[in-house]
C-alpha cells in the first residue's frame, strides 16, 4: 500500500523505517525500508502494531488513546520481524494532527552501530595516512636540507676566495638557487604541518614598528632594483608593542610582498598597516599591499589561495613557485583569527589585504582603549582631506547606498548569503572611486560577507553607517 498523503509525508524512499497505524493498532501504511527490514513486504499493511512491538502494545483496545510514548523522545525498543527474530531499534512515535493516525519512525541500532564503526575505522585510516604523509614530508625535507646546506656552505667559502668575475656570477647564482631551495623546503614543511593540524603558533611580545622596519629594509633593495617605488604607511594609532607570533607575521608579509614584486614590472608597491578594532585586550591589525602588476582576472581569483595552484601554467613557467605560499598565508591568517582577500583586475594591479588579531601588553591596553572609537579601517592618505571625504558622491548615490545597506542587513539577518553577496556587490560598485576609508571598509565588509561571519559583518556595518552619518553632517 502506498502513502495516501505524499505531500505531507514524502517518505516512501526514506532510509529509516516508517509505519502508520490507526487508533485500534492496525497498520495502514509502511514505507519501503519498513517492508524490507521487517520481512513482511506488502503484507505488513493490515497487520497489527503489536506484531512489531509485542512488549509495548496489546492486540486490543485503542492503541493511540493510551499510547504514553506519543510526543516523547527517542525510545530504545525491540522490533520483531515476520520470522519472529528481533533486533534493537531507536523509535519515535508522533500523532498526525489532522488525522486519527500514529506515526512510528525507527532506525536499526545494529545497522547504525555497524555504520558508526565503519566511520570510526575510516577516520582512523585517514588519520594514519595523514600521519604517514606528514612523517614522510618531514623526513624528505630534512634530508633535502643536508645537501643544500652543504652546497651553500661551500659556495659561500668560494665567494670569499674567488676574484674572477665570471666565476663570481656563477657562484652568486648557485647561492641564490640554494636560498630559493630553502624557501621551497620550508613552504612544503609548513604546508604539511598545517594540513595535519599540527601547526602551533608561538606568541611572544615584540615591537611592531621594528618588525615592520625590518620588512621594509628586507624588500626595499629588491623592489627598487626593478625600478619600482616602494611605500610603507603605518597608522600613528598602531600600538608599539603587541603579543603574537612575529616569525609567522613576517612570513606572511614576506610572501605577499615577494608576490607583488614578482608580478610587477612597472609602477609601485605600497603597504599600509592600521588598527581597526580593540576588543577585550586584543587589537585587530589590517594590512593592505597594493601593486601595479599584471593583475588577475576575476574568474581566476578563487585559485589564488588554493594549495598547489596558480592562475595558469604560464605563470609557473615564467615566475616559478609551488603555488603554496598564499595558501600557507591564508591558513596562518586564519590561525590568528583573521581573514585574507584579494581585489584585482587584469593588467591593473592587485590589492591583497588581510587582518589578524594580536594581544596587547598591559602597558598598551589603556592607550588603545581610549582611542578605539576613533579607529578607522585604513590610514588616511595626506591628499585625501576631510573636505574631500565629506563631498564624496552625489545625494542619489548616498541614498542608493543606504538602501542597499538596509537590504544587506535584512539578508544577513535571514542568513540568505547568496542575496547578501548580490547586494554587497552593488555596495562595492556604489563606493567605487570613494576615498580610501570608504572603499577599504567596503572591502572588509565584503570579505566578512563571503566568510558568513555575522560578528564581523555587524562591526563593519556599524562603521559604514557611521561614515554615512558623518557625510550628512
Amino acid at each position: 500500500m502506498e502513502w495516501k498523503d505524499n505531500n505531507a509525508f514524502p517518505v516512501e524512499d526514506a532510509l529509516e523505517m516508517i509505519l502508520m497505524f490507526n487508533r485500534s493498532g492496525a497498520i495502514v501504511c509502511a514505507n519501503a525500508a519498513a517492508k524490507e527490514k521487517l520481512g513482511y513486504g506488502d503484507e505488513i499493511c493490515g497487520g497489527h502494531v503489536s506484531g512489531i512491538f509485542p512488549g509495548t502494545f496489546q492486540t486490543d483496545g485503542e492503541v493511540c488513546a493510551v499510547l504514553e510514548l506519543v510526543g516523547g523522545g527517542m525510545q530504545n525498543l525491540m522490533a520483531y520481524r515476520k520470522n519472529m527474530t528481533c533486533f534493537p531499534v531507536e523509535a519515535k512515535f508522533t500523532k498526525k494532527e489532522d488525522a486519527d493516525v500514529c506515526v512510528c519512525m525507527m532506525n536499526d541500532l545494529l545497522e547504525k552501530e555497524f555504520l558508526n564503526k565503519k566511520i570510526e575505522q575510516m577516520e582512523e585510516e585517514i588519520q594514519q595516512a595523514s600521519k604517514i604523509k606528514s612523517e614522510f614530508v618531514a623526513n624528505v625535507t630534512h634530508e633535502l636540507r643536508t645537501p643544500v646546506n652543504g652546497i651553500l656552505g661551500n659556495v659561500r667559502e668560494l665567494l670569499d676566495l674567488e676574484t674572477d668575475e665570471r666565476k663570481l656570477r656563477s657562484l652568486n647564482m648557485m647561492e641564490r638557487c640554494c636560498e630559493d631551495m630553502h624557501k621551497l623546503i620550508n613552504n612544503i614543511l609548513d604546508f604539511s604541518k598545517l594540513d595535519a593540524g599540527k601547526f602551533v603558533l608561538d606568541p611572544q611580545k615584540f615591537n611592531l614598528r621594528e618588525m615592520l622596519d625590518y620588512i621594509k629594509e628586507s624588500h626595499m633593495n629588491r623592489i627598487t632594483e626593478k625600478g619600482l617605488e616602494f611605500f610603507m604607511t603605518i597608522s600613528p594609532q598602531a600600538p608599539e608593542f603587541v603579543i603574537g607570533d612575529e616569525l609567522r607575521i613576517v612570513q606572511i608579509l614576506n610572501n605577499v610582498l615577494s608576490n607583488a614584486q614578482k608580478f610587477t614590472s612597472v609602477g609601485k608597491i605600497s603597504m599600509e598597516v592600521v588598527p581597526t578594532a580593540v576588543v577585550d585586550g586584543e587589537v585587530e591589525l589590517f594590512f593592505i599591499v597594493v601593486d601595479t602588476g599584471i593583475g588577475i582576472d576575476k574568474a581566476d581569483q578563487d585559485k589564488l589561495f588554493k594549495s598547489f595552484s596558480q592562475v595558469d601554467a604560464s605563470i609557473s613557467r615564467r615566475f616559478g613557485g609551488t603555488g603554496l605560499g598564499l595558501n600557507i598565508c591564508k591558513q596562518l591568517v586564519e590561525l590568528m583569527g583573521g581573514t585574507i582577500g584579494v581585489e584585482s583586475a587584469k593588467n591593473k594591479g592587485t590589492t591583497i589585504s588581510f587582518s589578524i588579531w594580536l594581544q596587547l601588553p598591559e602597558e598598551e591596553r589603556a592607550a588603545m582603549e581610549t582611542q578605539k572609537e576613533t579607529l578607522m579601517p585604513v590610514a588616511r592618505q595626506e591628499e585625501e582631506t576631510v573636505e574631500e571625504f565629506l563631498q564624496y558622491g552625489t545625494e542619489a548615490n548616498r541614498e542608493e547606498l543606504k538602501k542597499n545597506l538596509s537590504k544587506l542587513i535584512l539578508c544577513v539577518e535571514m542568513e540568505n548569503w547568496e542575496k547578501a553577496e548580490m547586494f554587497m556587490e552593488s555596495i562595492r560598485q556604489l563606493t567605487d572611486g570613494a576615498p580610501r576609508e570608504v572603499s577599504m571598509l567596503t572591502l572588509r565588509l565584503k570579505m566578512a560577507v563571503q566568510k558568513e561571519n555575522y560578528e564581523k559583518i555587524s562591526v563593519n556595518l556599524d562603521k559604514m553607517k557611521a561614515l554615512l552619518e558623518l557625510e550628512e553632517s
